[in-house]
């Protein structure tokens, strides 16, 4: 990938503190709408890198984007994100995820209702919050 790539542009931006606040969102957005799912396991690693250096605004940002372009299958990866607590009120990316769930409620109860059944108990909680979005 090449530093003009628009996902490694906007990977650089969030990690820069001084970047514009709207043009990394712009980009963010310029990204999903390219539906393009080639980008995921990329921005999913980015997802992981965020969550890892604590970065709860990259968090956010890039769960949109992977929401956008993987849809209700994205629901796994989301939803594990959402289970590490970074200490924010992740209204973006519960948004994202209730959003998903509304979207494909079949889908959505195939993909959550293992992970209601994970070992770890956040991925647990989490998942059996989302499940409460489904309709009955």
């Amino acid at each position: 990938m090449t530093a003009d790539d628009p996902t490694t542009r906007l990977f650089g931006l969030l990690d820069d503190l001084d970047a514009d606040v709207d043009e990394t969102i712009d980009l963010a957005d310029e990204i999903a709408a390219s539906g393009d799912r080639a980008l995921l396991p990329r921005l999913e690693a980015g997802l992981e890198r965020s969550i890892a250096e604590r970065n709860f605004y990259a968090r956010e940002l890039l769960g949109g984007v992977i929401a956008a372009i993987g849809g209700t299958g994205a629901l796994p990866v989301l939803l594990r994100a959402s289970a590490v607590d970074l200490g924010d009120d992740q209204d973006a990316l519960a948004t994202e995820i209730v959003d998903l769930v509304h979207t494909d409620p079949p889908t959505a109860r195939a993909l959550l209702t293992p992970l209601a059944h994970s070992e770890d108990p956040a991925v647990r909680a989490r998942a059996e919050w989302a499940l409460h979005f489904l309709p009955d």
